[in-house]
């Protein structure tokens, strides 16, 4: 179980990267001067403000995939740790009636870890 999840990540994070390779080619070919059969002059690169602005907007993707990882990888690892938490509660409520009240405290320090990935994503997405 563990692998399969571990492989999804991988290859979700593999997509990420390759898209955004393919994205930098894409810009770069499109910005690359053309050959003309006229003589006029090729246009004049772009000023360096508008370079900057693309690196901006590179960086804001990697931020958007970054905050996309840290949710889910947080959710993902939450859902396991409720599950096995969860199941050793009910089988030690089922034996002893008691023990309800010290048990799920700890399903609910599980479920934490999925707010803090959220918490981590939006100061991502924000800062």
């Amino acid at each position: 179980m563990n692998k399969k999840i571990l492989m999804i990540a991988a290859l979700l994070t593999g997509f990420a990267l390759f898209g955004s390779i393919a994205q930098d080619a894409v810009q770069a070919q499109a910005e690359a001067p053309q050959g003309t059969t006229q003589a006029a002059p090729l246009p004049p690169n772009p000023p360096a403000p508008q370079v900057e602005n693309a690196k901006k907007a590179d960086f804001s993707m990697i931020k958007y995939i970054a905050a996309g990882l840290a949710v889910g990888l947080a959710c993902i690892a939450g859902g396991m740790a409720v599950g096995k938490i969860g199941a050793a509660a009910m089988g030690a409520m089922s034996e002893n009636a008691e023990l309800s009240g010290k048990a799920l405290p700890f399903v609910g320090l599980a479920e934490g870890i999925c707010l803090w990935g959220f918490l981590v994503a939006l100061l991502i997405i924000i800062l």
